[in-house]
C-alpha cells in the first residue's frame, strides 16, 4: 500500500504547494488525488509565475485578455486555475465533510500591512472564485490578524501564511475563535 494513503489515519493530510493549468487539465492533479490521497493544494504568485512562464497552456487566455492590466490578467489566469482545481478536489471536500479538499489563493502580498485592504481583497477573491472549497491565503502579520478574524467571521475560508513563532500562532488561534463566536452570535 502507498504509505501516503495511510497518513489520514494519523490525522495528517497531504497538500501540494504547486499548481499549474497543465497539472489540472492534463489529469495529474486527479491522479495525485487517486494514487497518493492528495487532500489540498496551495498557490501563490511565485507558483503562478513559474506555471505561466514555463508553459504555453496560458497563451490563448493571455491573447484573449491582452487588453487587461497586468494584475487583472494575472488574476484572470489564476482564478481560472483555482476554480478548475477546486472542481477536481470537490469530491475530496465532500467525502471529508469539508475537512480537506481545498485550494488556496493568496491575497496580494502588497496588502500584508493593510488590514482593510486585505479583508476587501479576500472577499473579492472569494466571490470571484465562487467555489465553496477555496481558501483565501492571508499573512499572519500584525495587520493580518484582524483581517483573518474579520474574513473568517464573514464565512470565508482562510489559509494563514507567514506564521512564524508561537506568539503569532496564538494570535491566529484567538482570531479564529473570536471569528467563530462572531459568526455564531455568541
Amino acid at each position: 500500500m502507498n504509505p501516503l494513503r495511510q497518513l489520514p489515519e494519523h490525522g495528517q493530510s497531504i497538500w501540494l504547494d504547486n499548481l499549474s493549468r497543465s497539472m489540472v487539465e492534463g489529469g495529474r492533479l486527479a491522479r495525485l488525488i487517486e494514487e497518493d490521497d492528495l487532500r489540498g493544494i496551495t498557490s501563490n504568485p511565485a507558483i503562478f509565475h513559474k506555471s505561466i512562464t514555463g508553459s504555453d497552456a496560458y497563451d490563448e487566455q493571455i491573447r484573449e485578455n491582452a487588453a487587461l492590466e497586468p494584475m487583472a490578467l494575472y488574476e484572470a489566469l489564476a482564478i481560472r486555475d483555482i476554480r478548475s482545481a477546486c472542481d477536481v478536489l470537490r469530491p475530496v471536500f465532500d467525502r471529508t465533510n469539508g475537512i480537506d479538499g481545498y485550494v488556496s489563493l493568496e491575497v496580494s502580498p502588497h496588502l500584508a500591512r493593510d488590514t482593510k485592504g486585505t479583508v476587501a481583497e479576500a472577499e473579492r477573491l472569494w466571490k470571484a472564485v465562487d467555489r465553496e472549497n477555496v481558501m483565501i491565503k492571508i499573512p499572519g502579520t500584525t495587520e493580518g490578524i484582524p483581517a483573518i478574524r474579520e474574513t473568517l467571521s464573514r464565512g470565508i475560508n482562510v489559509n494563514v501564511t507567514l506564521l512564524f513563532g508561537l506568539d503569532a500562532y496564538r494570535q491566529v488561534m484567538e482570531a479564529h475563535l473570536q471569528a467563530l463566536e462572531a459568526r455564531h452570535g455568541r
